[in-house]
């Protein structure tokens, strides 16, 4: 089943952990020094938030499915679309190793659909990258990105 993912960059983890506490009725499911996700069930979303570097406020929506077989459907229906997507297995970043892709509406909205795998201890370290810094996390390098891409997203 598919839950929608949004990742918004703050500029004050603890006072937006708060907001969306408030906000969402609930604790977030993940918090750290630098990140906070709630995994919420009405509505069925993904909500991550962090406080790193990048332009504040909405970063990249997309979708979390459950299985890789999801994420093979999903990336065929893309495909099939002729939409240009980034695919990257293993990649690790927001806590998390995952399957996922990449691509771009055409108003640049980064939209990152993908299936987690395993919760891991560090913000991220791209599989495409093997720096721990806060650039390796998530989308590939912004000159392996097609042009359609544009722009460097953080994961969530």
């Amino acid at each position: 089943m598919k839950r929608f993912h949004v990742h918004v960059i703050v500029p004050q983890l603890d006072e937006s952990v708060r907001f969306y506490s408030g906000l969402f009725g609930a604790e977030p499911t993940v918090l750290k020094d630098d990140y906070a996700k709630w995994m919420l069930e009405d509505p069925r979303v993904n909500f991550a938030i962090s406080a790193r570097d990048g332009e504040v406020g909405v970063n990249h929506l997309g979708f979390q499915v459950d299985s890789d077989e999801e994420l093979s459907a999903l990336h065929e229906q893309v495909t099939a679309a002729n939409v240009n997507l980034i695919e990257q297995r293993g990649a690790q970043c927001c806590y998390a190793s995952s399957n996922k892709y990449w691509s771009q509406d055409p108003a640049g909205v980064p939209w990152e659909t993908y299936h987690t795998l395993d919760d891991i201890p560090l913000f991220g370290m791209d599989s495409h990258d093997a720096a721990t810094t806060k650039e390796a996390c998530c989308a590939p390098a912004t000159a392996s990105i097609p042009a359609t891409i544009g722009r460097s997203v953080r994961c969530g």
